[in-house]
């Protein structure tokens, strides 16, 4: 059974996509930007666009009962990747390092809204 899982502390889908969809205890998050959805601005910042990426996945995180430690495979797409090290401090500093996820980053080049930075996530319930 397919859940979808939504919250307005995170921005809300920008086309035919779900912010969430939690089957059979396992959760995909779609790709997050650094899009503010109390200031309805977008953070420039890579440290600060890091920072409203990470809040948004956790908002979603809670609103399905689950956490960063509950996340089991993050993808991180950086429009440079001389923002790598910036992005990675802030990254980990969210997750329990006894509980870091598989992951990987890429680097691309163009995302939506033309941002930074955009990380997507699965979490599975325990």
């Amino acid at each position: 059974m397919k859940k979808i899982i939504s919250t307005s502390k995170a921005p809300a889908a920008i086309g035919p996509y779900a912010q969430a969809n939690f089957v059979n205890g396992i959760l995909y998050i779609s790709g997050q930007i650094p899009f503010n959805s109390e200031t309805g601005k977008i953070e420039e910042d890579i440290d600060k666009a890091t920072h409203q990426v990470m809040k948004n996945l956790e908002a979603i995180l809670t609103e399905a009962g689950l956490t960063f430690d509950n996340v089991v495979k993050a993808t991180i797409f950086l429009k440079n990747m001389d923002d790598f090290a910036v992005m990675n401090d802030i990254y980990a500093s969210y997750l329990n390092p006894e509980s870091y996820p598989a992951r990987e980053t890429v680097q691309v080049s163009c995302l939506p809204r033309n941002v930074d930075i955009e990380i997507s996530m699965i979490a599975h319930q325990f």
